[in-house]
């Protein structure tokens, strides 16, 4: 999509991750990089984030785009910045910066807020950070009900990271649940 002639100057997702996490910013990590994260072999151009959104956490997010500069990514050659109103609604942001692609989310599937995905979460230690990730037994959740084809796509290859996954490591109480039936 054009970006007014703006191109990410490659740095990587990793960067856009590291700067949130450094700007104090609350936030799931969903999506393609979310499974990547947890192993699925798949490949994502983007980051996207489900974000709390309390008028502090917002006023921090909108200060770390603005020192990346975000802008909205649009069909048009147009420059627009982010604005507080943008991420305290109930959409989509989707925005390109000089790091890379971020999408800002208020809610995923079903409505689901970052309140309401905080206990399907798994902390991954991140360069020195604390990630919140969603889990991948979420991720193929929501991938269920989506109909986005890539999605379904996704679909086969995040359950078999999940059985790869529950077989090298165990799975705790599901195993028990399914020794019990």
């Amino acid at each position: 999509m054009p970006t007014g002639g703006r191109k990410p100057t490659g740095a990587g997702l990793s960067e856009v991750l590291v700067g949130l996490l450094e700007a104090g910013v609350d936030f799931i990590l969903v999506g393609g990089l979310a499974a990547v994260i947890q192993g699925a072999p798949v490949t994502t151009m983007d980051v996207d984030i489900v974000h709390s959104q309390s008028p502090e956490n917002i006023a921090r997010l909108l200060a770390f785009l603005k020192s990346v500069e975000a802008v909205h990514r649009r069909l048009d050659d147009k420059l627009i910045e982010p604005k507080e109103e943008d991420l305290s609604g109930k959409g989509h942001v989707l925005l390109t910066t000089g790091i890379g692609a971020i999408d800002v989310l208020a809610v995923i599937e079903r409505g689901r807020s970052y309140e309401d995905l905080l206990e399907h979460t798994v902390d991954i230690d991140f360069r020195g950070h604390t990630l919140r990730v969603l889990d991948l037994k979420t991720l193929i959740e929501l991938k269920k009900t989506s109909t986005d084809p890539k999605d379904k796509q996704r679909l086969l290859v995040l359950r078999e990271t999940l059985r790869q996954l529950e077989e090298k490591y165990g799975r705790g109480e599901d195993k028990e649940d399914s020794e019990d039936e």
